[in-house]
């Protein structure tokens, strides 16, 4: 897959900024989000593979902080959750991340009866 060219903005330095994300699977995602999406620049999926990887930057320190505040040293779902219902941005996550936490109590609960 191409990398970021010199006039695409996406520079880190004077080099290319190296994406951890695979553009080809953002590709595929963009190209499943409907019927109307026939074509995609090259440019595209670099700036989604940056977007993504800020959100999880932001979302990965607001849960340490979280951890941290709680006195632990590994970061757990639970420190997610909380920092997701603790941050406004991140409220459209909010449905999500408490059905899925009460999915995980419900199969606990399962597990020990």
């Amino acid at each position: 897959m191409r990398q970021a060219g010199i006039y695409s903005g996406m520079m880190w330095g004077k080099k290319p900024c190296p994406n951890s994300l695979p553009l080809s699977r953002i590709k595929k995602i963009m190209k499943q989000s409907g019927e109307d999406v026939k074509m995609i620049s090259c440019e595209a999926p670099l700036v989604f593979a940056k977007a993504c990887e800020l959100f999880i930057q932001q979302l990965t320190v607001r849960s340490y902080k979280v951890s941290v505040q709680a006195k632990k040293r590994t970061l757990q779902k639970d420190d997610i959750v909380t920092a997701v219902k603790a941050t406004e941005v991140f409220d459209f996550l909010v449905e999500m991340v408490t059905a899925s936490n009460a999915d995980d109590c419900m199969k606990t609960t399962r597990e020990r009866t």
